[in-house]
């Protein structure tokens, strides 16, 4: 129930009371996350969906929208998400204070769209307010909102929300056009981001509370209460929807390589890590410290006690929520969490991850629920008014400290890799990251150790042997690269990381002198992907020094055109110039000298043209 009403209270109006409290939450969520606007990239994926994709680089034009609609690149059928980072390139180029803007904005809005939902499903908004805020500072969100490559997460939850409006709206008025609204908005979600296949479950949990369609044993059956199997057969398009985007995804995530087999983690050891997974996500919810951007899947390394720990935590919270289960909210709060988690909770194990922070996003609003309505209703039995607010207020400014902490971790790649070393154990992908992060500050020979220790932690870690390789190459050690770089593409299926090798390992034997190895290692690498712009440029370099003029200018052509570089336009001037085009060879060499305007052979050979014309 609302509080009494005054006559002179700010909130006896309803409306302006919610266009208040949203502002408030607006405030505050954009206040706490402004320090994310001066981060930069990140080393992890933020090339993949963004620096490096020439696709999304280009912005939203309808080329774009075209390849984002049948593109299952990143292992993902997700065009809106696609779309909203083109969205990005074309009003903020790769300026990263755009793209973080966006992430930061959706957040603020998602919070406010939940505290709306619930004021209007409820009508109580102490509880609601509650909840609202716990989404909106709790430090396990950072990651979804800090990261750029996770917009989809902050994106399909948007839609997520939309649609609960809109099967509210339905639920008023049943009809063909409303029930078009919920699906449409679902298929948004899904294209967003496909953890949102459960969403129908969400509904019927719904129907259960804080709509109330359904009864329970004894309760009465009033028109507007339904039997489950009417409420779910209503369902039956969306779970259709669901269905359709579970195989989409699974095809796709089987094409880049995303799946493990029971071979790399035994079905036992995810059941077990799933379990610990579900306790562990608790109790980051109460404890948020050691937050990482990933955690290495522990295999059959649990212990059983920990297992047990966590099953017997499950069982106890589900025991209680059972026995109090006239508050609806428990039920409908504790399966919420539990069944949104499923899709990510490593049953089908994609990645590395054993568990992750941004997965925790939605599924944790179910345990706000338990908490801000079960101790709303606690007070309110107890009869002790304003009081409970300062605990709660207290609560909210200690997450709000700790969120401001995680985020500047996320300020330098160095930061947030360093920080997962010293939170996590035998975690590979940090090691490569933390060494990426070193050669981003040039300093190789700090990075070298940390890609070694990838490749010791997991020998049959492919992108840690393409890491070394690079290092070698770089030291001259040609050979020892070769062997690192076939070492990689042996251990991946990653189209991604298969064609960077490739190229790389093309530049190494084309420095050998073994050119038909190169051109057939550059060939490989266009197969995995055609816009690798290192194995044009390689091929242009290969054609040029064969004499196949034409050849070299349209390779190296498509190679700046796909990632402009100084060096690229360098070599697309010289085959010009080769080739008597002297005027276009010109124009490259100032585009060169445009991107790099101390490259010295560039200045000496538009020098040499310009000469030459007198």
């Amino acid at each position: 129930m609302l509080p009494p009403k005054s006559q002179g209270s700010l909130f006896a109006d309803p409306q302006k009371r919610n266009k208040i409290v949203c502002l408030l939450l607006a405030v505050v969520t954009l206040a706490l996350y402004n320090p994310v606007n001066r981060h930069p990239f990140v080393n992890y994926d933020d090339d993949r969906y963004v620096i490096n994709n020439p696709h999304v680089r280009q912005g939203l034009t309808a080329d774009t929208i075209t390849w984002a609609l049948t593109s299952t690149e990143q292992a993902n059928w997700h065009p809106l998400t696609w779309m909203s980072h083109a969205l990005d390139c074309s009003l903020f180029r790769l300026n990263p204070a755009g793209h973080h803007l966006t992430s930061i904005l959706l957040h603020a809005v998602n919070v406010i769209l939940l505290f709306l939902l619930l004021m209007w499903a409820t009508e109580r908004l102490w509880p609601s307010l509650f909840v609202a805020a716990l989404f909106a500072l709790h430090p396990i969100n950072v990651e979804s909102v800090a990261w750029v490559a996770e917009r989809k997460n902050v994106l399909c939850t948007t839609f997520f929300f939309l649609t609960l409006w809109a099967y509210g709206w339905y639920v008023r008025k049943p009809s063909y056009g409303r029930y078009l609204a919920v699906a449409g908005l679902f298929v948004c979600g899904l294209a967003s981001k496909p953890m949102v296949i459960t969403l129908p479950f969400v509904l019927l949990l719904l129907d259960y509370w804080p709509l109330n369609r359904v009864a329970a044993s004894g309760e009465d059956s009033r028109s507007s209460i339904l039997p489950w199997s009417t409420l779910a057969l209503a369902k039956l398009p969306l779970f259709a929807l669901s269905l359709a985007s579970a195989v989409v995804t699974m095809q796709a995530q089987q094409a880049g390589g995303a799946i493990r087999t029971t071979t790399e983690v035994s079905f036992g050891a995810r059941i077990a890590t799933a379990i610990w997974a579900y306790a562990m996500y608790l109790w980051k919810m109460i404890w948020p410290v050691r937050l990482a951007p990933l955690y290495p899947h522990p295999g059959d390394s649990l212990a059983a006690w920990q297992v047990l720990v966590a099953a017997l935590v499950l069982i106890a919270v589900t025991a209680l929520v059972l026995k109090f289960r006239a508050h609806r909210y428990l039920l409908v709060g504790w399966l919420w969490f539990l069944g949104t988690l499923v899709p990510v909770i490593g049953l089908v194990q994609v990645g590395e991850a054993a568990m992750a922070d941004r997965y925790a996003y939605i599924p944790l609003i179910g345990i706000f629920l338990m908490i801000a309505f079960g101790a709303a209703d606690w007070a309110e039995s107890k009869q002790w008014g304003f009081w409970p607010a300062i605990p709660a207020a207290a609560v909210l400014v200690a997450l709000a400290f700790t969120t401001h902490r995680q985020i500047d971790y996320w300020q330098s790649n160095y930061d947030l890799w360093s920080h997962t070393l010293a939170v996590t154990r035998n975690n590979f992908v940090a090691e490569n990251n933390l060494g990426g992060a070193l050669i981003l500050q040039d300093r190789e020979e700090e990075a070298h150790p940390h890609f070694e220790a990838a490749a010791r932690i997991n020998p049959m870690d492919p992108m840690s042997h393409s890491n070394l390789g690079i290092y070698l190459q770089k030291h001259g050690q040609m050979r020892e690269a070769v062997a690192q770089y076939e070492t990689a593409v042996n251990l991946t299926s990653d189209p991604g990381l298969l064609a960077q090798t490739y190229a790389n390992l093309g530049s190494v034997q084309r420095a050998l002198a073994e050119d038909e190895q190169a051109h057939n290692s550059f060939e490989q690498s266009l197969r995995f992907n055609p816009n690798q712009h290192s194995a044009w440029f390689g091929l242009g370099l290969l054609a040029q020094k064969q004499g196949k003029l034409n050849e070299a200018i349209s390779d190296l052509s498509r190679s700046v055109e796909l990632q402009p570089s100084a060096q690229g336009y360098l070599e697309l001037g010289r085959a010009l110039a080769r080739a008597g085009h002297v005027p276009e060879a010109l124009d490259a060499y100032e585009q060169a000298l445009k991107i790099s305007p101390e490259l010295v052979e560039a200045q000496q050979a538009a020098g040499a043209l310009r000469q030459q014309k007198k």
